[in-house]
């Protein structure tokens, strides 16, 4: 579930939801043991509008703290967290292992990202859940394996006046 970037040594956190591959949140850190996740396991849960049943991590402390402050509760359901995975089986992260590998190919030719706020990183995705066509998804971009379409021929195109009209409903 992280990165760690060449050069200036920033780890990047990101959680993806497994079925549709779409990536739910992210941030960037400047270190990977010292972390504090819960901003991130916050965000995911406001992003999604829910908890996860599961969530599939490495076994990091921060990803364990993270979870029981933001996910753990006593009401049913609750939610689960397995933190020893394999490499096979149903219960792994190579999803997001897979998602870490792309962003490492893209950062790599960009000789490392510089700053924890770039906006590199929400560009790529952007590009990963709404325009990148996925195998494993039958060619179906993870927005539209969650129900999302983005209608036109340029998909850029549309996200941008489609985000410059919803920017001017809120002013």
């Amino acid at each position: 579930m992280f990165i760690k970037f060449s050069g200036n040594m920033k780890y990047l956190f990101a959680l993806m939801d497994d079925e549709t591959k779409y990536w739910i949140a992210q941030e960037v850190a400047d270190t990977k043991d010292r972390h504090d996740a819960r901003g991130l396991f916050h965000n995911a849960k406001v992003i999604a509008g829910k908890r996860p049943n599961t969530i599939i991590t490495d076994g990091l402390p921060a990803y364990h703290d993270a979870f029981n402050k933001e996910y753990y509760t006593n009401c049913l359901p609750q939610s689960k967290h397995i933190n020893a995975i394999k490499l096979d089986g149903d219960m792994n992260n190579n999803t997001m292992e897979r998602a870490n590998g792309e962003v490492r190919d893209r950062e790599k030719v960009m000789r490392g990202l510089k700053r924890t706020n770039t906006q590199i990183l929400p560009g790529y995705q952007i590009f990963h859940n709404y325009m990148r066509p996925h195998q494993s998804l039958k060619g179906k971009t993870p927005a539209e394996a969650c129900g999302i379409k983005v209608e036109g021929d340029n998909k850029w195109l549309t996200l941008i006046q489609n985000a410059s009209q919803s920017e001017c409903k809120k002013t």
